[in-house]
């Protein structure tokens, strides 16, 4: 019996997986201000893209934020699973509100899929004269994400400029607030920056995708050969519907390989057999 599921693991180790995202370039490149003049501003659309970019495989430092309720905490103290973080100023009246409503919406849709538990969500204040615990719990309250769970976080004035460095965030202060590329960054769970993902809306997968793949495609030491197993199956069975725009486990890819598997079986054994026969033959 450990034939098969071996020779199933097999199968499933050697399908590639295809990541169309990673080296796709932002469809919409947004960034958040408020009546933005582009001519004028300081704030550079190409150089933002380009920095956010380039911090993919970055080690994100290990910093001290204060949490909604007062108490510290660091960033290890998430690390284990997956981080998605989300920068934004709570005195923004308009892109960033907008913008975090929508994160919600992905951020259910994934835990959906993959449990409550099984990735973090930081909201990070970047204005650190207005973004206290206080503001970011009334911000968060307001976009209905104050009780969904989200790590609510105040950074401090000496760390937020190296932070913005390891993640690749860049803001520019004006006349209506800050000039930001819009984007959320997927860390992985031993602090590296894997996915950035771009946009005041963006696609579902664009966020859920890498979360699968970081979640479901990461083998424990301590898992068992058939949790392993199960966890691979899963990895590769969950499927995006884009009609009811949500995941699901289809089922009849798990029974077309099962079934491919036992026609690979059958095909041995009858060969082998035939063998068999064929030297009994020859030797009488």
């Amino acid at each position: 019996m450990r034939f098969p599921v071996l020779l199933i693991s097999l199968l499933l180790s050697s399908i590639p997986v295809i990541d169309v995202y990673a080296a796709a370039e932002p469809v919409e490149i947004a960034a958040a201000g408020h009546g933005h003049d582009e001519t004028n501003s300081a704030f550079d659309y190409d150089m933002a893209l380009s920095t956010s970019q380039a911090a993919i495989d970055n080690q994100v430092g290990n910093y001290r934020f204060k949490r909604a309720d007062g108490q510290s905490l660091r960033l290890s103290d998430l690390h284990g699973k997956p981080i998605v973080i989300s920068m934004v100023y709570t005195s923004c009246y308009e892109i960033c509100p907008m913008t975090t409503r929508y994160l919600s919406t992905v951020v259910e849709k994934a835990r959906k899929v993959l449990g409550k538990d099984s990735f973090s969500v930081a909201l990070i204040g970047f204005d650190t004269r207005f973004d206290t615990p206080d503001a970011m719990q009334y911000f968060a309250d307001k976009q209905s994400v104050g009780d969904q769970g989200w790590n609510l976080l105040s950074v401090a004035e000496q760390d937020i400029d190296a932070l913005s460095r390891d993640i690749g965030f860049i803001y520019t202060p004006s006349s209506n607030g800050f000039d930001h590329l819009i984007q959320a960054t997927i860390i992985d769970a031993d602090g590296k920056v894997y996915r950035q993902v771009y946009g005041q809306v963006f696609n579902t997968p664009l966020l859920v995708d890498p979360l699968i793949e970081l979640v479901l495609g990461r083998s424990s030491p301590a898992q068992s050969f058939l949790a392993s197993l199960t966890t691979k199956i899963k990895l590769f069975c969950t499927t995006y519907d884009p009609v009811r725009d949500g995941y699901y486990f289809d089922y009849s890819l798990f029974l077309g390989m099962l079934i491919g598997g036992s026609i690979i079986l059958y095909t041995v054994f009858v060969i082998l057999r035939e063998l068999r026969k064929g030297r009994k033959q020859s030797s009488v």
